[in-house]
């Protein structure tokens, strides 16, 4: 609050007033832009994308954080950013079940998305030197994983004195090169070009369990943005195989399960182990995020609420029907059966054909034991939900939004199909594997 001496004269006190109000009408503007974005992003679509939603996540190891839903105006969608964030983005357009991966230095962005023939991206033109250069760098390693092996193999059949030799061994130096100096004006790009040994299956194998440690313990504020944290303990878990609890427990001691870091890597494990159907290690690292005494960040959070509420005995929670076929019901809770199986699916999925026509099979008598099957699907494409959901019977429903659904969080879905076995009163009382792990424990054989 400002004081004005009584003293001052008239002109003093007019002549304050005026720049106090000048200085306060600056500053509540620097402040309001400060507040309303850091940096926007804008993309130059093509029609076919200018009536749907398209979103821009960004990341906190692999959880997908959502930043900003696009305003979209003509053929330019405008994504604005509240907040400081350097690290690895993902803009997602929806009715193209597709997305674009780039590179925020929180700066301004700028890109044209293409499409194929098919309505895919097929690519994207960045205006910025830091994503023209990441896009580089993605089409590099690309190109190693597969052409460079073939190169190789090619260049075998031909002398060095050849034209056809020389120019293979050219194209070969040339994919096998690296330029670190292309990266220095770009902190974010360095720390990722430098650390992809870690998350590179057939580099990492060269490290050993501390190399992974020391990295993850010391390693700077770009982990977490990166996109490598995942694949590098997926590596280091793979490297650990003959004693992997214990250098777990080395490695999460030397993080700090107290601290954001430690916590977020606590969370990546339990989810690996989640995934890989490592029962063992995810009942103990489970039991030990539980037990922690301290601040639990939200990332964890989530982790340990879709864990807890989707295991055997607890209550299955809820869903209320966003475009449900096959009822009238409001939500899961709103059908009363004696028992419900739910399904996770997909109509792009393999093993979902393969699965789902069993249960066809079984349905009838599943009905005259007052069992309901209720799918959710996790399509992007609402017209190709409804069409395949119509082949089948049952309840289905879907938010639309593929992977980017409520459905990973809420329930725990990693992968398609995902079975639950639910009682009267919607609690767990079995996690089947299989279609055939249904119908066993369902006794329909």
């Amino acid at each position: 609050m400002v004081f004005i001496n009584p003293k001052l004269t008239f002109l003093v006190g007019f002549f304050y007033f005026y720049l106090m109000k000048k200085l306060l009408f600056t500053s509540s503007f620097l402040c309001s832009a400060f507040i309303f974005a850091q940096f926007s992003v804008k993309a130059t679509i093509p029609q076919y994308l200018t009536g749907s939603d398209i979103y821009l996540y960004g990341f906190n190891g692999s959880k997908e954080i959502l930043f900003s839903k696009a305003e979209i105006s003509g053929n330019t969608a405008t994504f604005k950013v509240d907040k400081k964030y350097i690290g690895m983005m993902r803009a997602f357009f929806q009715k193209a079940n597709s997305s674009v991966n780039l590179v925020s230095e929180n700066k301004d962005i700028s890109f044209t998305v293409n499409l194929d023939s098919k309505n895919k991206i097929s690519d994207a033109l960045f205006e910025d030197e830091a994503n023209q250069l990441f896009s580089s760098e993605i089409e590099r390693q690309r190109k190693q994983e597969l052409i460079l092996p073939a190169l190789m193999q090619i260049k075998d059949y031909y002398k060095p004195s050849e034209a056809f030799y020389k120019s293979l061994d050219s194209e070969i130096k040339l994919l096998s090169t690296e330029d670190p100096s292309l990266y220095k004006s770009h902190p974010f790009l360095d720390y990722y070009h430098k650390n992809q040994k870690y998350a590179v299956q057939e580099k990492s194998a060269e490290l050993t369990p501390a190399d992974f440690i020391n990295f993850y313990s010391k390693s700077g504020e770009y982990l977490e943005t990166s996109l490598i944290l995942k694949p590098s303990l997926i590596n280091f878990l793979n490297i650990s195989k003959s004693n992997i609890e214990a250098n777990v427990d080395q490695l999460l001691a030397a993080v700090n399960l107290e601290t954001p870091r430690g916590q977020t890597i606590l969370s990546e494990l339990i989810d690996i182990f989640n995934t890989y159907g490592m029962d063992q290690q995810k009942s103990k690292y489970l039991a030990q995020a539980n037990n922690l005494k301290c601040t639990i960040t939200e990332r964890l959070a989530t982790t340990l609420k879709a864990n807890n509420n989707t295991e055997v005995g607890a209550k299955f929670p809820n869903s209320k029907f966003v475009n449900p076929v096959h009822t009238t019901a409001k939500s899961l809770y709103d059908i009363k059966t004696a028992k419900k199986v739910v399904v996770f699916w997909s109509s792009t999925c393999s093993h979902c054909e393969a699965e789902l026509p069993q249960l066809l099979e079984k349905y009838a008598k599943m009905k005259a034991q007052n069992i309901e099957i209720v799918g959710f699907s996790l399509d992007s494409n609402l017209e190709d939900f409804r069409n395949k959901a119509n082949i089948y019977p049952w309840i289905n429903d879907s938010e639309g939004k593929g992977w980017y659904s409520s459905y990973g969080d809420t329930y725990n879905v990693v992968a398609t199909p995902t079975y639950f076995i639910l009682d009267a009163n919607n609690n767990i009382i079995s996690k089947p594997n299989h279609v055939a792990d249904v119908i066993d424990f369902l006794k329909l054989n």
